[in-house]
């Protein structure tokens, strides 16, 4: 199945746009699947998931250590119409009366469904990545990225919705953090805050007030959710000596009390499959 860019007035492609059919490059990919965005101002909505293979991170808490090196070389070209082939069903005649949907956290724009996330593993660690989210955008899909915040994001499509992680003290990860990502953050990008401890909460509520991130764009607190054991991954960081644990209830009445301006978000995926469930 070869497809080429289709695009309209509400969704031109970017300048020096490629048609991927003509190019033959390739992304490892551990996973492609049709569920609900779990996480971000896009909780709740249809989404397919393009899981990528690979991260260069090994975070105390991570519950995707599969992505680390399970995967299929694909071209982009098959993924392309893999997403296609999954979002067909929201674009027929029958269904075609459903408006397009408001985020509420960008009420002037409207997306239609489904969604499309690029997570991973790291995404941006394979460069053809960034081919793909822009020829997806082309298709008037409204493209997402997980990152860890370690690699650079100034590179990307402009109308890729950023989702960026800043890693605390207890991720083992913090040193990794690229500073630099944070000047180039927009309004329809979104920084997540990963607190496990009560010294993770204090170091992302010093974070947002040094960087003075609450005016730039939504900032997201998500609770470190204990692993099962089939996610337990040897590869895992130690959660660094000397720090202490911070309940969910505990973490919200801390936000409430300090006022702290985020969104707290429940990764909504746990509560309805098991949290070791794949492809969901």
């Amino acid at each position: 199945m070869v497809l080429t860019s289709k695009t309209s007035a509400s969704c031109p492609p970017a300048l020096g746009s490629v048609n991927v059919s003509r190019v033959a490059e390739t992304l490892v990919v551990n996973e492609i699947y049709l569920s609900l965005q779990g996480e971000s101002t896009f909780a709740g909505l249809p989404c397919v998931f393009v899981r990528l293979t690979g991260c260069n991170l090994r975070c105390s808490y991570c519950d995707t250590a599969y992505a680390f090196t399970e995967g299929k070389r694909r071209s982009l070209d098959e993924i392309r119409a893999e997403v296609h082939r999954l979002a067909e069903p929201f674009s027929r005649p029958d269904r075609a009366h459903f408006p397009p949907v408001v985020n509420a956290g960008d009420a002037s724009a409207q997306h239609k469904l489904p969604l499309v996330e690029l997570t991973g593993g790291e995404p941006l660690l394979q460069p053809n990545a960034a081919r793909l989210m822009r020829t997806l955008a082309d298709d008037c899909f409204t493209v997402l990225v997980e990152t860890s915040g370690a690699h650079d994001i100034s590179k990307l499509d402009p109308r890729v919705r950023r989702i960026m992680d800043l890693k605390c003290p207890s991720s083992g990860e913090v040193e990794r953090n690229r500073w630099a990502n944070i000047s180039q953050l927009r309004a329809t990008d979104e920084v997540k805050f990963v607190i496990g401890t009560r010294e993770d909460y204090e170091w992302a509520k010093a974070t947002i007030l040094e960087h003075r991130l609450d005016p730039v764009c939504p900032i997201l607190f998500s609770w470190v959710a204990p692993l099962s054991e089939s996610q337990r991954d040897k590869a895992l960081k130690p959660v660094p000596k000397g720090l202490h644990p911070i309940s969910r209830k505990d973490l919200v009445e801390a936000m409430v009390a300090d006022r702290v301006p985020a969104r707290f978000q429940l990764q909504m995926h746990k509560f309805i499959w098991p949290s070791d469930e794949r492809g969901v």
